[in-house]
């Protein structure tokens, strides 16, 4: 089947969008795909929905302040759909993942804003949604998602095990992926999260840019220790963060290029602590998401942690691997095939998830 899948992350920077063929097993091929950046206003109205949803006062049957939020994700979502079904033909499924606001799996709560009864009735095919409720309902930590689509990739390219795959996002991800085929995962601790915040806190924009501004700072190793204190790191996986859980303070007062170089070995540190979690270390270490073009994290991933490389190198689509493990998510779920696993999410057994709203 064609299944179309959408990703809207924690960095708030635009929705992914990619087709893939797929029977819910295998990856038979890639459709056509495209990311679609958020204006700055859209960016501030979505920050707002993040802001709403932290505030102690908060409630989650309180869904009035989201409604500017959510009218920003069904429209670009819905312009970017169009475009992609105009390129790939007759769509089948699309999955919808919508935009994570709050996660806190301690609180056993996770929180995606979106209508995707409203998506599935603007592009008059069925969409899949929903994806992390059922796992969180047994037991699980409803993330990492994404492991189940790495494991396929992995089978699909015939890599050298045990190998991990490496998400560099708001937050961090690992899917470890053993000789048998075993699969462990978890947050790992922040990705590029604080690196925004850092950088958008001093008004030099939303992100540095190629890891411009920390390739030419000093990390600060007695700030990384005490960073690699917080408890979070303690745990044993299965486990999830949200992007909140560590903030800037601790660099505050440092220069903007010793803060990002700073932040980005905490990073690197985290991922590298991450391998005594693991059943053995990973012979390499494949790099998604936006992070991967941050060189300065790049360099303090393959200094403490080992050999990395791009998903584009080994003919993968880096940055949008994501948004088609929704789609491959979509399509296991309306076959009613587990997504979530004791592994990556410690659910109690191999879970399917997701919900189907009709076009109607």
């Amino acid at each position: 089947m064609l299944v179309m899948g959408f990703m809207s992350g924690t960095s708030l920077d635009g929705v992914d969008g990619a087709v893939i063929e797929t029977d819910g097993e295998q990856v038979i091929a890639f459709g056509p795909a495209k990311t679609v950046a958020y204006t700055a206003d859209e960016r501030a109205v979505l920050g707002g929905a993040v802001a709403e949803a932290l505030r102690p006062s908060f409630r989650l049957s309180d869904r009035g302040p989201f409604a500017k939020a959510e009218a920003v994700i069904l429209d670009t979502h819905v312009r970017l759909a169009r475009e992609l079904m105009g390129r790939a033909g007759a769509i089948d499924l699309a999955g919808f993942h919508g935009q994570t606001v709050l996660h806190r799996p301690d609180r056993q709560f996770t929180l995606q804003i979106g209508d995707p009864a409203a998506l599935a009735a603007c592009l008059g095919i069925p969409v899949i949604a929903d994806l992390r409720i059922r796992d969180m309902k047994e037991g699980g930590q409803g993330a990492p998602l994404v492991p189940a689509y790495h494991a396929a990739l992995a089978k699909r390219a015939d890599l050298p095990r045990p190998l991990a795959f490496l998400n560099l996002g708001g937050v961090s991800n690992v899917s470890w992926i053993g000789v048998d085929g075993d699969i462990r995962a978890f947050d790992v601790g922040p990705g590029n999260g604080l690196i925004d915040q850092f950088v958008a806190s001093r008004g030099l924009g939303a992100y540095d840019a190629g890891g411009r501004l920390a390739l030419a700072g000093r990390p600060h190793e007695n700030i990384v220790t005490e960073l690699m204190r917080h408890p979070y790191f303690e745990r044993f996986g299965p486990k999830s963060l949200d992007r909140y859980d560590f903030n800037i303070v601790p660099v505050s007062d440092m220069s903007v290029e010793d803060g990002a170089a700073t932040l980005a070995a905490f990073s690197a540190q985290a991922v590298a602590a991450s391998i005594a979690l693991l059943p053995s270390a990973p012979k390499l270490w494949i790099l998604c998401g936006g992070g991967r073009h941050n060189r300065a994290l790049v360099e303090q991933l393959e200094s403490r942690a080992g050999p990395c490389v791009s998903a584009d190198d080994l003919g993968l689509r880096g940055d949008l691997i994501e948004a088609e493990a929704i789609a491959y998510l979509a399509a296991r779920s309306s076959l009613d095939l587990p997504i979530t696993f004791p592994g990556t999410t410690g659910v109690g057994q191999p879970t399917s998830g997701g919900l189907l709203y009709p076009p109607h």
